[in-house]
């Protein structure tokens, strides 16, 4: 008779949930588990504008809602069409015309046409357009910088004329940064445009609890068809560890950052699936050249020997990234490992500071470090580290931690104002070619606020490799000055590169057709769940 009354009050009990799932369909809020994908990433998003995106936490987050004119395909920087169905450049390398797909529209029913391309491109790069106010793009120049005019040939039909002929144009314009945003949207929501995404691709905007979730659900209306998976939610967890947890309890489908220790357990779950390949990924320490004590190089050289690098990825990422030699990562065309060498070299380190001249109180730095944040693997674990290793040989560090967003924000500040003396980063590469790294982080035209050279080097024969290697369209060419500019800037040590991160997400084995795409960046629209 018991276990009768058992069952009775398990069926109310699973008649009174449905009903109050039923309740919550009406009010919206329901999740439908079975056709949603909850995925676990490592900070909360700083915007769901592509045009402002910095950081591939938030482009994880938000690109799946925007196209661009030209898109990598899956697996791979080889380009396709996107927004444009086709593109001529002109013999002198200064013309980009693209016809546009017709018929395309944004999540807010708006066309997309011509003149929402000139209104994208414009709106990043005329500070006199009327909503150039509406964001900060970092990424403008980098993208967008040798622009000099976007010209609307007809509705479908556009123009883009270069000041000079730039070899990585077309990459770049299957950036993030290059991705069409809605005009209408834009001029209805100004600043808040961050909060209110609207684009063309395959999800659209929901919601943004901060601190809590994204909600994306799928656009029926997709021109690339629409996807299988009805919502992505986007959930920010700055602890691997509990975002392992959760999804192993369930309330996670996908995760990023999985802890090192925990990895073959997790290969070996039935129930889960994990995905590695190699990515254009390099986690490094950035200096500041432009002040005491790292504007001198025997110092970054210094502290270049003085940390054990080939520890930092043996005992703490267990092996789950390469030791770097250099700033570009091994798979990019253009690498060489032919530069001064950094092996762990303590004596040497301490030789060369004693050159320096600088004493015990000039070496004292605060050593500024992000709690979590994509690409940054174990940023507290791996600082704790370094701080060991440099204070063997003579500095003194302070660790001070920064939630991510903040942390990016102070990166941004120009030299006179950027309290940063050494700070941990890491990069992605957007667009796979070596402008897109040794450019944009190491040219002297590059220092924040105008770009992402951090460390505010600059040595002006490099600078003439990098401005000469982006400007011809010959590869042999431009792998002999990216060679050369590599071995110069590894000689001055202005970055400490620490490894090479491999790709590694896992996800519940329901998840079907996921691949990992070399720019980072989580492609759903494909994915079927079992």
């Amino acid at each position: 008779m018991k276990g009768m009354k058992t069952v009775k009050r398990i069926a109310f009990i699973l008649i009174l949930g449905l009903a109050v799932l039923a309740i919550a369909g009406c009010n919206g809020e329901a999740v439908d588990s079975e056709n949603t994908i909850v995925i676990g990433i490592e900070a909360e998003p700083t915007s769901l504008d592509p045009t402002q995106i910095v950081d591939y936490n938030s482009s994880r987050a938000a690109m799946e809602m925007y196209d661009s004119l030209i898109r990598f395909k899956d697996g791979s920087t080889d380009l396709e069409p996107g927004l444009a169905t086709e593109w001529d450049v002109s013999e002198d390398g200064l013309e980009y015309t693209f016809k546009l797909r017709e018929g395309v529209k944004f999540h807010d029913e708006t066309l997309f046409d011509a003149e929402a391309v000139k209104f994208n491109i414009d709106r990043q790069i005329d500070p006199d357009h009327e909503y150039h106010d509406t964001g900060e793009f970092g990424y403008a120049d980098t993208t967008f910088g040798m622009v000099e005019e976007v010209i609307v040939l007809d509705e479908n039909t556009v123009k883009i004329i270069l000041d000079e002929p730039f070899a990585p144009f077309l990459g770049n314009m299957a950036m993030h940064s290059a991705s069409m945003v809605s005009p209408a949207a834009i001029k209805e929501f100004g600043k808040d445009i961050s909060q209110n995404p609207v684009g063309t691709g395959p999800f659209k905007f929901v919601s943004w609890d901060p601190g809590q979730e994204v909600i994306l659900e799928k656009n029926e209306a997709c021109w690339r068809g629409a996807p299988q998976v009805e919502k992505l939610i986007f959930r920010p967890i700055k602890e691997n560890q509990t975002r392992l947890t959760e999804l192993e309890a369930g309330s996670l489908d996908f995760i990023v950052g999985i802890p090192p220790d925990d990895l073959q357990r997790i290969r070996d779950t039935e129930e889960l699936l994990v995905l590695e390949q190699p990515g254009m990924h390099t986690w490094y320490l950035a200096l500041n050249c432009y002040r005491p004590p790292f504007d001198k190089k025997e110092v970054r050289q210094a502290a270049n020997y003085a940390i054990n690098k080939e520890a930092i990825v043996n005992d703490i990422l267990k092996g789950t990234g390469i030791r770097a030699v250099n700033l570009l990562p091994p798979l990019l065309w253009g690498y060489t490992d032919d530069v001064r060498d950094y092996s762990y070299d303590p004596d040497k380190a301490r030789e060369l500071l004693e050159e320096s001249g600088y004493g015990e109180a000039e070496l004292t730095i605060d050593f500024h470090v992000p709690e979590s944040g994509s690409g940054m693997q174990q940023p507290v674990a791996m600082a704790t580290a370094i701080q060991s290793d440099l204070e063997a040989v003579g500095f003194k560090i302070k660790i001070q931690q920064l939630e991510w967003g903040t942390f990016l924000d102070k990166t941004e500040d120009p030299p006179e104002t950027n309290e940063f003396i050494m700070h941990e980063l890491s990069w992605m590469g957007d667009n796979g070619d070596p402008d897109n790294f040794l450019y944009t982080l190491l040219c002297g035209t590059q220092w924040p606020p105008k770009g992402f050279n951090g460390g505010f080097y600059k040595n002006d024969h490099v600078d003439s490799l990098l401005l000469e290697a982006r400007k011809i369209t010959d590869p042999a060419r431009r792998i002999e000055l990216y060679e050369e500019a590599q071995q110069l800037i590894v000689e001055d040590s202005p970055l400490i590169v620490v490894d090479h991160e491999t790709q590694i997400v896992a996800m519940k084995k329901k998840i079907q057709g996921f691949e990992l795409h070399p720019t980072g960046v989580f492609r759903f629209d494909k994915v079927t769940i079992q």
